[in-house]
């Protein structure tokens, strides 16, 4: 199951990509039995409710080499350590609030010998670096999440996306995203064929940078 669904929708991956992929489920298994990070329920559709789920943010925005990508709330590395995996050039900076998922993420991404990725114990509010995107998986309301990572997007504009925030959520989100009017939604069932996907999107906001 694991690295056949990636293939089905990135069959470009690499034979490296594939060996990282499939190394995922027994690391966050062995890590799980240590520090829940992934609901028991989840633990068993890791590759599409997690992993590929992740790299729904790919599908939207493919990053280039050089690119620099926050990810706030990683929690146990997602959708971080799947983005990293897929764009080896790109740096990866994943912060979470609580320590111990920090480290599941540290032991996942050394494991994986993912050189990209930086993970640390460190609120959003307290980062000083600016990204070209920022990324997350439903931690808060979106206008939250902009107040968090305000003055957090840098000026250089390498994609076909303008540089901004890239959030993975599900629902209806009409409401949260009244006061926005550059917010473009994504749907992930334009992407991936899983019944899972059906409700969930990608929320791409275009930021100012300072």
């Amino acid at each position: 199951m694991s690295t056949e669904l990636i293939l089905k929708y990135f069959p470009e991956i690499t034979e490296i990509q594939q060996n990282q992929f499939n190394q995922l489920e027994d690391l966050y298994k062995e890590w799980n039995a240590k520090i829940n990070v992934i609901s028991r329920k989840d633990i068993d559709q890791l590759y599409e409710r997690h992993v590929l789920h992740s790299l729904g943010i790919a599908k939207v925005q493919p990053f280039v080499p050089g690119s620099k990508v926050l990810d706030v709330g990683t929690g146990g590395g997602f959708p971080g350590i799947p983005l990293a995996i897929l764009f080896p050039e790109t740096d990866f900076y994943l912060i979470d609030a609580i320590g111990k998922k920090i480290k599941v993420v540290q032991g996942v991404a050394e494991a994986l010998g993912l050189k990209n990725v930086k993970a640390e114990h460190i609120r959003a509010n307290k980062v000083k670096a600016q990204f070209d995107f920022i990324v997350s998986r439903a931690v808060t309301n979106m206008p939250d999440f902009v107040k968090w990572v305000r003055g957090k997007i840098a000026k250089s504009q390498k994609h076909k996306l303008k540089n901004g925030i890239l959030y993975l959520k599900g629902g209806d989100l009409t409401e949260e995203l009244e006061v926005y009017e550059t917010v473009k939604l994504f749907q992930l069932k334009d992407y991936f064929d899983e019944p899972f996907f059906e409700t969930k999107k990608v929320v791409y906001l275009p930021m100012k940078y300072k």
